[in-house]
């Protein structure tokens, strides 16, 4: 069951932490399907038998795009905003390298919140791969790092993985629909413990349980 002991009202705000805030409505509609376009892009290269004359060419095109796109940079740290249908919001920085709102090589992860925390599904094709035709270890445990840390910052407040473990039940499938969800257990202090796992077709691949550390404001 969620505890919530930090009301809604309380959480701080992440410009308390000198951060530059985007909100997702800002981030051009052009960025968004370069993103698109350089996540298939990294699939493509990945999975690619073209001649050398045809890689040659597109080293170099990329290698162009690349000095263009450099000219202008992002803060190491932007956050971005997101609105939730629950009307709640989430905070996450921008490259995240699970949810990243411009990160072309996150799947991205989607959590919406649900009564018991959050919920969201993702499909992973050959760029998370593992085992053949399986997820990466590690990256079932970022998604599930991610979705437990998610949690507590919608539930209770920001803060900081301390300790996660990861129980992989069975193997976790490519190109599959995987269900992901996250809880809070309890509160003490500081401390959020939570909770999530990993579905595909219906049956739990992976489970964790975590404690996030809340991050304490700044001295004003």
């Amino acid at each position: 069951m969620t505890v919530n002991t930090q009301p809604v009202a309380e959480r701080p705000d992440r410009s308390f932490f000198g951060l530059p805030v985007v909100e997702q409505a800002q981030i051009p509609p052009e960025l968004r399907s370069l993103v698109a376009r350089v996540h298939d892009l990294i699939d493509a290269v990945a999975n690619t038998e073209a001649d050398t004359d045809t890689l040659a060419e597109a080293a170099a095109t990329v290698e162009a795009v690349t000095g263009e796109l450099n000219v202008a940079r992002r803060q190491i740290g932007t956050m971005v905003q997101r609105g939730l249908r629950s009307g709640d919001s989430e905070y996450g920085t921008i490259t995240n390298i699970v949810a990243g709102d411009t990160n072309p090589a996150a799947p991205p992860l989607v959590l919406e919140r649900t009564p018991e925390g959050l919920r969201g599904e993702v499909t992973l094709n050959t760029i998370y791969q593992g085992p053949p035709g399986l997820v990466h270890g590690g990256w079932i445990a970022a998604l599930l790092d991610q979705a437990v840390g998610s949690v507590s910052g919608i539930e209770v407040g920001p803060g900081l993985t301390a300790k996660l473990e990861v129980d992989y039940i069975s193997p976790t499938p490519l190109f599959t629909p995987l269900e992901i969800t996250s809880w809070v257990e309890k509160v003490e202090g500081r401390k959020v413990f939570v909770s999530g796992q990993i579905q595909a077709h219906g049956k739990v691949t992976a489970k964790a349980d975590g404690i996030m550390v809340l991050v304490r404001l700044p001295e004003s």
